[in-house]
């Protein structure tokens, strides 16, 4: 049914986007999605961003399902992955046992939901006087 085994990399154009991904025809009478997960290394929130109808691009064939006929397609497999930084070494302050640190105030990362529960309630306190001090006057 299909001549495109998976692991090769072929040439393809970019025939329509939508928000989950983008098809790409790799001949004339096929074509294969590129799952938006699958387009750049990184988050892509709009694939808008990263693609329009026309490019030509590079994909890895990932998988194909013979009963379908769906071929699964990568781009982010055929590009180098961007060098993460290193870590800057910790200084040693000596003494031996080390003590608890105070947590930080603002984390880096995810926010638990508790966390972001306060935020947002803080936020509608906010909003909530406000108009109530333009109620007033």
């Amino acid at each position: 049914m299909s001549n495109y085994e998976e692991g090769s990399i072929i040439e393809g154009k970019v025939t329509g986007i939508k928000p989950f991904g983008a098809f790409v025809a790799i001949d004339e009478k096929k074509q294969g999605l590129v799952h938006i997960s699958e387009v750049a290394h990184g988050y892509v929130k709009d694939i808008a961003d990263v693609l329009t109808v026309g490019d030509e691009v590079k994909v890895k064939v990932m998988s194909v399902d013979q009963e379908s006929g769906k071929i699964s397609l990568s781009i982010r497999a055929t590009q180098e992955a961007p060098a993460r930084p290193q870590a800057k070494p910790r200084a040693n302050t000596g003494g031996g046992a080390r003590k608890p640190q105070a947590p930080q105030q603002k984390q880096q990362g995810f926010n638990t939901l508790e966390d972001k529960l306060k935020e947002w309630l803080k936020q509608s306190n906010e909003i909530q006087a406000d108009l109530n001090k333009r109620a007033k006057k």
